[in-house]
């Protein structure tokens, strides 16, 4: 249970000022942050300011607005890799380990596609994953085995909802040559010890793969404590333009992987029988890149920089405890998931007892309240858990919101659960 100082700080919002669609709609409840951040105003001022000043693409003009362009782009690489940790040892920020792409989703297809053949996986080779994975995470490893002929292999979960390391040891062995796992479950909210699993991948001589979609955006992350080999996030989950991923991996890794795509820009030289490529980030980056939107987000990490992302992730666990907290309380709701609300990281699922989530969803948009309903692109998690219609309800909150907003979920519960016939209580202790 949260103290009386933890629901005065959560009862104050210094931050919905800064986000033009929550300032301007002081009425509406917006708790489906997992699926897509609000933007605050100086990202959309940074977009519109690279269109205004520096509109020109970059690496491509000797000009003036060229090479400001590219020097953008250029820093915004730089923030990125700050923000994740990724520096060396004198703290300068490795720029050129980090991919822009189009979206997390993007990301791990590139590395499926491109560390599976320098692999060369064969019949007798694993690739390990998580149960509770996004489908952006499982269906890439799902073809490559299928073409290659590979095992993939599931983490599962134990009845508290962790993978132990008693799973990790036994799942991880001499055949597997990649692990690819959430840091944090996009419908669990739960975080895994992804240090540990990636020691023992390495123990085998395996690649490390970390889809951070779920965790860049709420929890401070540092790539190189982690020592994982790859990290894909998206930049519109942490308040960024739509359009935009990241893929960070190591130098030697990265130089070791073929282009995934190839055309304009990812290349040195060409000619009519063969062609030299780029060296990374450029290699992957084939074609006119979104440059308004990377610098964009670079404005979005700045300012979650600013306001400090272990500040953020306090303010955001108390949240999430005090949602679960509310959501236990409700003699009609199941949580899926930890009961304990400091372990979730911004999700939490749960279901309305006999009434579906897609109806659920239905009405609390009636009251202004935005949550998200169905199986969240991770339907062999729900079959795993056994959850009816495998589907379910999931809030997801960001440090912008505040404790009226859950109120105001938990007011939308009632709500549903009267027009289903039901009658408003509390659980017995």
């Amino acid at each position: 249970m949260l103290t009386t100082q933890q629901l005065n700080d959560i009862e104050q919002n210094p931050y919905k000022a800064d986000f033009p669609l929550l300032a301007q709609n002081p009425d509406l409840t917006f708790l489906d942050s997992a699926a897509t951040a609000q933007r605050p105003e100086v990202v959309l001022d940074a977009e519109r300011t690279f269109y205004t000043t520096m509109n020109a693409n970059p690496l491509r003009g000797l000009y003036r607005l060229s090479v400001e362009a590219t020097e953008a782009i250029d820093e915004a690489r730089k923030a990125i890799a700050r923000f994740i940790g990724a520096v060396d040892q004198e703290g300068n920020p490795q720029g050129n380990q980090i991919v822009f792409t189009r979206n997390a989703s993007e990301s791990l297809n590139l590395v499926a596609r491109t560390l599976g053949p320098k692999v060369v996986l064969g019949p007798d080779d694993e690739v390990v994953i998580s149960i509770m994975e996004h489908h952006s995470n499982l269906i890439p490893w799902q073809q490559l085995c299928r073409a290659t002929g590979a095992k993939l292999t599931y983490l599962r979960l134990d009845d508290d909802f962790r993978i132990t390391p008693e799973e990790v040891a036994a799942k991880i062995g001499p055949h597997t040559k990649i692990v690819s796992v959430t840091q944090v479950s996009n419908v669990l909210g739960v975080q895994n010890d992804v240090k540990a699993i990636a020691r023992r991948a390495h123990e085998v001589g395996a690649y490390m793969v970390v889809d951070g979609a779920q965790s860049v955006p709420h929890i401070p992350v540092d790539v190189r404590d982690l020592d994982c080999d790859l990290m894909a996030f998206s930049g519109h989950k942490l308040g960024g333009p739509m359009g935009i991923g990241v893929l960070w991996g190591k130098s030697e890794v990265l130089d070791a992987m073929p282009p995934f795509l190839t055309g304009g820009e990812m290349i040195d030289s060409v000619t009519e029988t063969d062609a030299v490529w780029a060296p990374v980030p450029q290699k992957f980056e084939a074609g006119t890149q979104d440059a308004a939107g990377s610098f964009a987000t670079k404005a979005a990490i700045d300012y979650l920089a600013e306001k400090g992302m272990a500040s953020l992730e306090a303010r955001e666990r108390e949240l999430a405890t005090y949602l679960t907290d509310r959501l236990n309380a409700l003699p009609y709701v199941d949580v899926i998931g930890p009961k304990d609300g400091s372990r979730h990281v911004s999700a939490v699922a749960f279901n309305v007892r006999g009434v579906h989530p897609h109806d659920v969803a239905s009405i609390l948009d009636m009251s202004n309240v935005c949550i998200r309903a169905g199986h969240h692109c991770a339907q062999p998690l729900l079959n795993y858990l056994d959850v009816e219609n495998r589907a379910t309800c999931r809030a997801s909150v960001a440090f912008y919101n505040d404790k009226a907003d859950i109120d105001r979920l938990v007011e939308g519960l009632d709500k549903v659960w009267s027009i289903f016939g039901g009658s408003v209580g509390t659980k017995e202790a």
